[in-house]
């Protein structure tokens, strides 16, 4: 069965950095539009970033993260840099292709 499992949440400074990956298993990465979604207490979940050969971001996230994937490790991450306190909430991996798979999620804080 399709598993994915982000790992590299935590509590950082503004303006500092983080590293989100997501492994992925029981699938082949190759096949699938990869993606990172976000959702904060009271919001919906909003799109943060989607990679297949090209990647996308939202205009919020754009010049500050980056995502990539690694179609060898089966996995994707996100790299975070200059992050702000309006980008705490829970982050989720996503597979997409003949249906979505989500991640369980894991939390980013950015609080002084």
């Amino acid at each position: 069965q399709v598993q994915l499992v982000e790992s590299g949440g935590g509590l950082v400074q503004p303006g500092g950095s983080l590293r989100l990956s997501c492994a992925a298993s029981g699938m082949l990465l190759s096949f699938y539009t990869m993606g990172w979604y976000r959702q904060a207490p009271g919001n919906q979940r909003e799109l943060v970033a989607t990679i297949r050969s090209v990647a996308n971001y939202a205009d919020s996230v754009k010049g500050r993260f980056t995502i990539s994937r690694d179609n060898a490790k089966n996995t994707v991450y996100l790299q975070m840099n200059s992050l702000k306190p309006e980008d705490t909430a829970v982050y989720y991996c996503n597979a997409a292709w003949n249906r979505d798979y989500w991640g369980q999620g894991t939390q980013v804080t950015v609080s002084s």
